[in-house]
């Protein structure tokens, strides 16, 4: 077995059983991003000297008897998460030289158990889109292709498209990710792997650079079930620098993925049953729901009625507090700066965030600042927010009766680079199935469960109850195993 071959888990117990060393599987992972992130551009900055020194102390304190849950594994970061002393620029050029002093609580907690990392992940710009076509480092490919169309360059999904593709090149074993509408679910069922946006709270977010705070989520994408539930654990935790994070203890969530699903009830919402979705779609969920039945648990279809205006409601939401968020990029205090001699202040701005911010992210700050204004903000602002009351209101109603729900991750599988980017719209309905969960702040797991007619994956989503992965893993491993999922990408380290 080659070294990238690995999953998560089985590089644990390789480590532990002395048969790799870090610095082994650490090199070989640097080797396949020498290789392929030329052509697939997965990563922004490689901290390759920093990650072998990384793994030769991992291998020193594994010698010493001193083994972090996660010592010794390399991982991908995405280049939202603040790293302290290494470039992080949230895909954008505004954020191009800007170096952390400080490191993000999620990455920090996955230092301290031991973690190497191997580099900055690529991103939709201030992680703002759904194909990672955004970021001002350029796009990522996915490593995947089509059967009969192997020429075209597909999308990896966004924002967390970097990611995905690192994780599904074998080129990390596991990677950061933060889900605003679905920034982890959509790119992990594009790219064939495991992604988990944990509930509102779950993760800290001190530290990841802001989009929509009431939405953003950090959680891990990986190659299994299994391998996501180790990397939450340690991510996962109470943080008093962050105000919204909870301080409820951080269940064993590997070992909720054992637990089976005999006995539980497992909702089928009737209005995701949309006019025109493509029946490779339709068939997977239904083969997926069967799986379910077959292990045990019982199908039930339930109504969650406002998830028809979850989209509006959330492209509502998101750029207005995007709009707030990226007001503190002004050319003053950090980041570019772009002036002209005998310039005012008001000029500096104008010109910094020109320059600095890209087509999707200028488009976002005006829909934001336009629905905060005066005359417009009971219009739709705060309409929205009613609205979003009432999609929570229809998941509390739906948990009284089911444990979890089932439903596509996708409307298709991934599509072109050039397909739908010239229409805003049709990108966002790309998130069609995965944002109400981010506005009702519940957990939601994509799992790789099938291949559509070219070859391409496609994934089901888990949706649970608020602070019950447990019972997501539960489901989604046993979606897993059922699908026996083990198709692999044309572009791979090792291949």
């Amino acid at each position: 077995m080659h070294p990238t071959d690995f999953t998560l888990r089985g590089a644990i117990d390789a480590l532990s059983e002395g048969t790799i060393s870090s610095v082994e599987l650490t090199q070989a992972h640097l080797d396949g991003i020498a290789k392929l992130n030329p052509r697939l551009n997965a990563f922004i900055t490689v901290t390759a000297e920093k990650a072998l020194a990384q793994a030769k102390a991992s291998d020193e304190r594994r010698a010493a008897g001193q083994v972090g849950a996660l010592e010794g594994i390399p991982l991908a970061i995405k280049d939202l998460f603040c790293t302290a002393g290494t470039r992080t620029t949230a895909g954008s050029r505004i954020l191009d030289s800007f170096v952390p002093p400080y490191e993000s609580t999620v990455s920090q907690k996955l230092l301290n158990d031991g973690a190497v990392f191997l580099g900055k992940a690529n991103l939709d710009e201030f992680a703002m889109g759904s194909s990672n076509t955004t970021s001002a480092s350029g796009p990522v490919e996915n490593p995947w292709s089509r059967a009969n169309d192997p020429d075209t360059r597909l999308v990896p999904g966004g924002s967390s498209g970097g990611s995905a593709a690192a994780v599904a090149a074998r080129l990390a074993l596991g990677a950061t990710a933060t889900d605003t509408g679905g920034s982890i679910r959509q790119p992990a069922a594009f790219c064939g792997i495991a992604g988990i946006k944990p509930t509102y709270g779950r993760c800290s977010r001190f530290g990841i650079v802001a989009f929509a705070s009431s939405l953003d989520q950090a959680g891990p994408v990986a190659r299994t079930v299994e391998d996501c539930a180790i990397l939450l654990k340690s991510m996962a935790g109470f943080d008093p620098k962050d105000s919204t994070s909870a301080d409820m203890p951080v269940p064993d969530f590997a070992k909720a993925c054992e637990r089976g699903v005999k006995g539980l009830r497992i909702g089928v919402p009737k209005e995701y049953r949309l006019d025109g979705m493509a029946p490779e779609i339709v068939a997977l969920w239904e083969q997926g729901l069967q799986w379910l039945r077959d292990a045990g648990a019982e199908t039930v279809e339930i109504s969650l009625p406002h998830a028809k205006y979850a989209l509006p409601t959330y492209y509502i939401v998101a750029p207005a507090e995007a709009s707030s968020n990226l007001a503190r990029y002004d050319g003053v205090r950090f980041g570019m700066r772009v002036t002209e001699p005998g310039s005012d202040l008001r000029d500096l701005y104008e010109r910094t965030r020109a320059a600095g911010f890209g087509a999707e992210v200028r488009r976002r700050i005006m829909i934001g600042t336009y629905v905060l204004s005066a005359g417009y903000y009971d219009a739709y602002y705060l309409k929205a927010q009613k609205v979003r009351a009432l999609i929570r209101r229809d998941f509390e109603q739906a948990y009284a009766d089911v444990d979890a729900i089932v439903t596509p991750a996708t409307p298709s599988a991934a599509f072109g680079m050039d397909e739908k980017q010239d229409d805003p719209v049709a990108m966002y309905l790309n998130d069609i199935f995965t944002v109400t969960a981010n506005l009702a702040g519940l957990p939601g797991l994509a799992v790789p469960a099938g291949l559509d007619g070219q070859g391409l994956p496609l994934g089901l989503q888990v949706i649970g109850r608020a602070f019950d992965e447990e019972t997501v893993f539960a489901v989604g491993r046993t979606l897993e195993r059922a699908a026996g999922f083990d198709a692999l990408p044309r572009l791979r380290a090792g291949a």
